[in-house]
């Protein structure tokens, strides 16, 4: 989302071979874990397989992450810095990786080596396999002596085993330059989460003063970033960030891209942030930015397609998770006006018709006792026109300026793409698939929205929803208390619940999180907001105030509110497998 949609905003106010990846070259043995490594990067002491030959003087200035957790394997991430030459005259530097049942890596169950150099950024990625299901690991590289932190992951519990519960954190839209990153210090001071859903935004194109502009956080390049090497020196900015790399450090990720990890609305052949006059070839840049994401970001690339995001994951036999690509792979430009005959057009996509397919034919297979999907933009239907008179009669100012700017937001999401969406409704509704969760990102602000085939307000009071959908808060990017104040913000939230009754809660200013706790009961969506982006001594720190508890029981998607919040499990992570400073510092 932005320059447009920020003004929106103002508006609506292994004992196995390692498999080998992009950017790296991996192998791996079994280790009876006689070798104790601490958590250092003093240069004492060697790890098992440590190859203090290698003439290359490295740091590990960006942290170690791990994302795309299946029952066997987990991608483990990180990236080298040459330290006493320039990186163009390095040559291949050898990586090692270790990975071990505790975080004193005296358990070391796996060794594996990769290579990496300057055409893959020094990014290293190992999908590490022959991993047990359903299990806790720690994991640490290495160049000679010098180590890396250490990082925790794990792996999950295999497709139909048994799985009563699981735990995770949704972000979105994180803008560097626009505030502190104290969303993500809460998040990796969670004692109990299974894995961190990113639902895009995770970077911003932008440059110095573009869109944010908080003192000592301007955006590297000092440019709005175009070119392949643009695009790394943002992710690396980013990814130098200690509340982010706290974030990676615990838990895995599951991420999709949104726009602005290529350009502001993106759609498959071009972006509303992009000019081809004075910034070259849309195809070159969107290249450029898939190739940094897949260089800087633990995610697993397939081979066939080394594009496509858009993938499936499975929590036991508890939860389905089908991760979309809203955004990049099939998406056709936006209409011009929520008007537009051509939103309706059935030859208009929001995705590919392969996309789609899978995503049915995955809904109708799950068997599951849930099925997410995880995906940018919102999937809800907003009505604009009832909206807007609405928010004049509560005393909004501006009800005009409201309209302009909900139109913008409002043909980006699902309602500029209305054949697709009843496409996904119908295959719901046709084959009685219930226990359906949308998890979306995007628009910098928290809903809970029933989902209805009929969203009339007939509709609405004679039919059951066939889904639900949690919008989670964003990281830094602003809603409305920025146009409006907290007030007006407000009032906008209230006019929107009145005249659409479907949307159950909203909230428009604060930044924050959602906590997914999920049962075979229940599917709770705890929204948890920081107390400040702007004040360091307050990083982390949760407004207790504002906390709101939403929810869906099983077998049926009306959203129940302010129930009592849930409780980690105190033994099985917080005590056998505790977050890394709780046992090392």
């Amino acid at each position: 989302m932005d320059h447009r949609r920020r003004n929106i905003l103002k508006g609506l106010a292994a004992t196995s071979l390692g498999t080998t990846l992009a950017g790296c070259i991996g192998s791996s043995g079994g280790d009876s874990g006689d070798s104790p490594v601490d958590g250092s990067v003093d240069g004492s002491g060697d790890l098992p397989g440590d190859d203090t030959r290698n003439p290359v003087v490295v740091a590990f200035e960006h942290g170690v992450a791990s994302g795309d957790p299946l029952a066997d394997r987990v991608i483990l991430w990180t990236r080298v810095t040459p330290t006493e030459a320039l990186p163009r005259q390095v040559g291949p530097v050898t990586v090692q990786l270790v990975v071990a049942r505790d975080a004193q890596m005296t358990d070391v169950v796996h060794r594996y080596q990769a290579e990496t150099g300057i055409e893959r950024d020094f990014c290293v990625k190992v999908d590490a396999d022959g991993l047990q299901s359903d299990s806790w690991y720690y994991y640490q590289f290495s160049v000679g002596h010098v180590r890396s932190p250490i990082g925790r992951t794990r792996t999950f519990p295999a497709a139909g085993a048994a799985a009563e519960r699981s735990r995770f954190a949704v972000v979105s839209c994180s803008n560097y330059a626009y505030g502190l990153f104290s969303v993500y210090r809460a998040v990796a001071q969670q004692s109990d989460l299974d894995f961190v859903l990113h639902l895009g935004d995770y970077v911003y194109e932008y440059g110095p003063g573009e869109y944010g502009d908080y003192p000592g956080r301007e955006p590297l390049p000092a440019h709005e970033m175009i070119t392949l090497d643009d695009y790394r020196q943002r992710h690396a900015q980013y990814k130098a960030e200690e509340e982010l790399q706290g974030v990676h450090r615990q838990f895995p990720l599951i991420c999709i891209w949104d726009d602005h990890e290529l350009a502001n609305d993106t759609y498959r052949d071009g972006a509303e942030n992009h000019t081809e006059a004075s910034e070259g070839s849309w195809q070159d840049r969107r290249v450029a930015a898939v190739r940094a994401y897949f260089e800087w970001m633990p995610v697993r690339q397939l081979p066939m397609n080394n594009e496509r995001l858009w993938r499936q994951f499975a929590f036991g036999d508890l939860i389905d998770l089908f991760m979309m690509d809203t955004r990049l792979e099939g998406r056709d430009v936006q209409v011009d006006s929520p008007l537009s005959v051509d939103r309706s057009n059935p030859d208009r996509r929001l995705v590919s018709e392969e996309q789609m397919q899978w995503l049915q034919g995955g809904l109708t297979g799950s068997s599951a006792h849930w099925r997410f999907i995880g995906q940018q933009v919102m999937f809800a239907e907003l009505n604009i026109a009832r909206t807007v008179v609405e928010a004049g009669t509560l005393g909004l100012p501006a009800p005009d300026a409201l309209n302009d700017q909900l139109v913008v937001l409002n043909v980006d999401q699902w309602d500029g793409y209305v054949a697709d969406r009843d496409r996904i409704l119908q295959t719901l509704d046709d084959n009685g698939i219930d226990n359906t969760v949308i998890l979306t990102g995007d628009i910098h602000t928290s809903w809970a929205n029933e989902i209805y085939v009929d969203n009339s307000l007939i509709g609405n009071v004679l039919t059951s929803p066939v889904a639900a959908e949690f919008v989670a808060p964003s990281v830094t990017s602003p809603g409305l208390e920025e146009p409006l104040g907290e007030p007006g913000a407000d009032l906008a939230a209230v006019a929107v619940s009145l005249v659409n009754p479907h949307m159950k809660y909203v909230e428009l200013k604060s930044r924050g999180f959602v906590l997914m706790d999920v049962t075979r009961e229940r599917a709770q969506a705890e929204y948890y907001y920081v107390a400040s982006i702007s004040e360091p001594d307050r990083m982390g720190e949760l407004d207790a105030a504002k906390t709101k508890v939403v929810g869906v029981d099983s077998g049926s998607s009306r959203i129940y509110e302010d129930r009592q919040l849930s409780f980690p499990r105190a033994v099985r992570t917080a005590l056998f497998n505790p977050r890394i400073q709780d046992q090392i510092g």
